[in-house]
């Protein structure tokens, strides 16, 4: 997707740790964003055409900016055929079933992507942090992953997965946000609270994760996302950057005139109940 380069990318080398501090210019990043989200139609229309099956994976720490990147790949997109997972805790009976049992359900046919925000790596990471999987399941999961996936490949299924790597003061700045802004103060639970006191040991479970699950089949890609919006628009870039496609778009259509009916007599609009206008 080269095509879709910035034309006035820095061409010097830029360390990662540093690179994800540059501000973003607000006029550039909508224009980029612009661009980008009409390729994702295209991809969308190729996926259809091609009776594709794509599933993407969003993972990262607590307010890493997950959402905001998959509510930026969506916004285009026929939700009938991209549609957003998002499963919450484990029912009672699903804690029974085979641990991938309830994800499987989830994943697409042809013509369809899926993306989870968040995923069956909750067992590596929130799950094996918080104490909620013993050691035998953890272990378990390991072994398991890397063969599970090559088994949902070997289907047909393109598996892309994409981590969210955020630092510890960004994470904090953001939890602070949500606590003064009542819109957003129900993306805080208490489990995100405690994750501020168990920094180290998510650190851990991310590392071993991806010991164990960067296979050359489905790599894990790093996301740095300090800043949301450059991490926002290097995202759909890279997504766009792994599925060969053409453009299917259809063509702009002509409305046809509208055909006058004769004879019918629409009710009095005193007879609706309008909603009071307010603004």
């Amino acid at each position: 997707m080269s095509k879709n380069k910035p034309e006035n990318a820095a061409k010097v080398h830029i360390e990662p740790e540093k690179r994800d501090k540059r501000r973003i210019n607000s006029v550039f990043y909508e224009k980029e964003l612009r661009k980008l989200q009409i390729e994702l139609v295209k991809v969308q229309e190729w996926v259809k055409a091609k009776g594709l099956k794509v599933v993407v994976i969003f993972e990262g720490r607590d307010a890493a900016g997950k959402g905001g990147v998959i509510k930026r790949f969506t916004e285009p997109l026929n939700p009938r055929i991209a549609r957003v997972v998002a499963l919450g805790t484990p029912t009672e009976k699903e804690k029974t079933q085979w641990y991938f049992q309830r994800y499987i359900s989830h994943l697409p046919a042809e013509g369809e992507m899926v993306l989870f925000d968040r995923s069956w790596y909750n067992r590596a990471g929130v799950e094996r942090v918080m104490g909620y999987c013993n050691e035998d399941q953890y272990r378990e999961f390991m072994r398991s992953c890397p063969e599970f996936e090559r088994m949902i490949i070997r289907s047909g299924i393109l598996l892309i997965k994409y981590w969210f790597s955020v630092s510890d003061e960004e994470q904090e700045n953001r939890f602070q946000a949500r606590i003064n802004d009542p819109t957003k103060r129900w993306k805080l639970s208490p489990m995100d609270l405690e994750s501020r006191n168990k920094w180290v040991e998510y650190s851990m479970a991310k590392d071993e994760m991806l010991k164990y699950t960067d296979i050359k089949q489905a790599p894990w890609y790093v996301v740095p996302a300090d800043n949301k919006k450059r991490a926002r628009l290097n995202c759909i870039h890279h997504f766009l950057s792994l599925i060969p496609y053409e453009d299917l778009t259809p063509g702009p259509m002509e409305l046809p005139p509208r055909v006058k009916t004769k004879g019918y007599v629409r009710p009095p609009m005193s007879d609706q109940t309008f909603v009071p206008e307010i603004y």
